[in-house]
């Protein structure tokens, strides 16, 4: 192509600048994120705005390192926390597709430690994949001392199923990390692969997704955002990692975390975004059947009350907004995404065929709600949707 365009001579040049042009920017966002960094609420931010064809806004505002006034680059890489369960949800829809797996299966049928999960009162109880995914499985989340020295969804399952259930399952929700660990060792069992072959082979390589990885490679690691935590004087100081026990995020000694283990960058994510908003299809390719994708967006969790901002429901593995208000008032009835511990989101708007994703690393969000409620979110929603 670049041959038939050299002999086009002028006209060459302006029909190669628009191949390679950059994304168009929204003022209006930038202008808001601007106003955070200056207000010390965040050091640097990634936005994104797409549909399902193409990207409509991608800019990057403030500093990656701010002791080194590095600017933030649009491709700078992020602990994407909780973004990465709906990541895990998928995997487990590709396996049911297969006939490997259903959402109505117990837990114990793939994983024989699940057999004899109790109570506290020492009752027998049988949970299932839906509930894992649904966070109504009533499963006891793991302290950091007792995942610290596991190397694989294999080892954590037997610990998780040792531990009490909190609840009758299915009676109430309770956001569940282990829940999601054990969904993603049955992806392992039925499937044969390790959860992050699993997830590089079926997604990220065939989608492109070049930048996300459980463990980033020393490239990915030199490009990683600094994580901030806010100050009560106001201020931001260095914040770290707290899951990688102050080794690099290269290092595989550490179980794959299907809850929230994944770094990213906002293009990349915007791949997988808008793969679903396609209805499971990308670049000709078909990764989830439309049904599926329906039925894994779509409320799950009856008529429970959820989190974490008002308004929601669940489906499997994703937020959905059931009725916008507040933060979510710019989405319409129906849209999903999940939000991640230090501050990103991805938001995908079926009706108006949007996709938002805001990437930031901050940690200490809990005075706004959690990074769910954070004014960061609802300001660039609302500046992103005009």
């Amino acid at each position: 192509m670049t041959k038939h365009l050299a002999r086009l001579g002028g006209l060459a040049a302006v029909l190669m600048s628009t191949l390679h042009a950059a994304p168009p920017v929204m003022e209006a966002v930038d202008a808001k994120m601007k106003a955070f960094v200056e207000a010390k609420e965040i050091a640097g931010v990634v936005t994104l705005v797409a549909d399902d064809e193409k990207i409509l806004h991608l800019s990057a505002v403030g500093f990656s390192e701010i002791d080194k006034k590095t600017p933030m680059p649009t491709d700078a890489v992020f602990w994407i926390a909780s973004m990465t369960k709906p990541v895990t949800a998928t995997a487990v829809m590709m396996m049911q597709e297969e006939g490997k797996l259903s959402m109505d299966d117990s837990v114990a049928k793939y994983l024989p430690e699940f057999r004899y999960l109790k109570d506290a009162a020492g009752n027998e109880v049988v949970i299932t994949l839906k509930q894992c995914l649904t966070h109504s499985s009533g499963l006891s989340d793991l302290t950091p001392e007792e995942t610290k020295n596991l190397t694989s969804l294999k080892e954590l399952t037997p610990v998780v199923a040792a531990k009490p259930v909190q609840f009758p399952p299915g009676s109430k929700w309770q956001y569940c990390q282990t829940g999601i660990n054990t969904a993603a060792r049955i992806v392992e069992v039925v499937s044969g692969k390790s959860f992050p072959e699993f997830v590089q082979d079926r997604l990220f390589d065939p989608l492109g997704m070049k930048d996300t990885s459980f463990y980033p490679n020393a490239e990915l690691v030199a490009r990683l955002a600094t994580s901030y935590k806010r100050t009560d004087a106001g201020e931001l100081e260095k914040a770290d990692l707290f899951f990688l026990n102050g080794k690099s995020p290269s290092e595989k000694g550490r179980y794959p975390m299907a809850n929230g283990g994944l770094f990213s960058t906002a293009t990349d994510y915007s791949i997988f975004a808008r793969m679903i908003l396609r209805g499971g299809e990308w670049d000709g390719k078909r990764y989830l059947k439309e049904e599926t994708v329906k039925q894994m967006t779509s409320v799950q969790s009856g008529d429970l009350v959820t989190g974490f901002t008002p308004g929601n429901a669940w489906g499997l593995g994703w937020c959905v907004v059931r009725e916008p208000q507040g933060v979510s008032a710019a989405l319409s009835p129906g849209s999903f995404g999940h939000g991640g511990l230090f501050g990103t989101q991805a938001w995908i708007d079926p009706v108006k065929k949007r996709i938002y994703l805001l990437f930031i690393q901050r940690a200490n969000f809990t005075n706004q709600g959690g990074s769910d409620g954070s004014d960061i979110r609802r300001d660039f929603q609302n500046a992103a949707a005009k």
